[in-house]
């Protein structure tokens, strides 16, 4: 079993990362209606839930993700507090000193660049003495999923090649797979959102 971590939180300029709570639920409820989202994000554990109890199926073991060694954050505007989206460093120490990451913003939120800015901002604290203290963070998306890569190397992770048949749809579609990753010793990429 992995290790609890202590729940962080993170301030950016107009977004902040934090656990999840119960009373995000609505929030997360209008993210998980975009197709985009479903597709690349959601499971199939989430997908194959009736719509109106997806929210609940998706929030409840992230918001003890922390108890099972998982740091979920949700993306939330720092001014409302309501979520905008989600980044996870997971399997944390699963492979010595490594993580894997995932994302997604809702559409509210879209083309402010914040996915990159708060993947950035996870992978600098989970790189931190006083963060994770890890050496690799990995992340795979489908090569369909464009967005996912802009964000990926925005948020300074290098493409590593190309893993083929990797991903698999819900519906069983496959799909070949980007490999990314950051590494504590990679140069400090400048702020995702300049």
């Amino acid at each position: 079993m992995a290790a609890a971590l202590q729940p962080r939180r993170i301030d950016l300029d107009d977004a902040v990362l934090r656990p999840f709570v119960a009373s995000d639920e609505a929030a997360v409820a209008l993210a998980l209606q975009d197709p985009g989202i479903l597709r690349w994000t959601a499971g199939t554990a989430v997908i194959s839930t009736p719509a109106d109890k997806r929210a609940r199926r998706w929030l409840e073991p992230r918001i003890d993700g922390w108890a099972r060694g998982n740091a979920v954050f949700a993306i939330a505007d720092a001014t409302t507090d309501q979520v905008l989206g989600s980044v996870t460093l997971r399997d944390v120490h699963r492979v010595p000193d490594q993580a894997v990451a995932a994302y997604w913003v809702s559409p509210l939120a879209r083309g402010r660049r914040l996915g990159a800015r708060a993947l950035d901002a996870a992978a600098r604290w989970g790189f931190a003495a006083d963060g994770l203290r890890l050496h690799r963070i990995s992340l795979d998306h489908a090569l369909v999923n464009e967005g996912s890569c802009r964000v990926a190397e925005r948020a300074g992770f290098r493409l590593e090649g190309v893993m083929r048949d990797y991903y698999v749809e819900p519906t069983g579609q496959r799909h070949d797979s980007h490999l990314h990753a950051r590494l504590a010793t990679d140069a400090v990429p400048q702020p995702a959102g300049s």
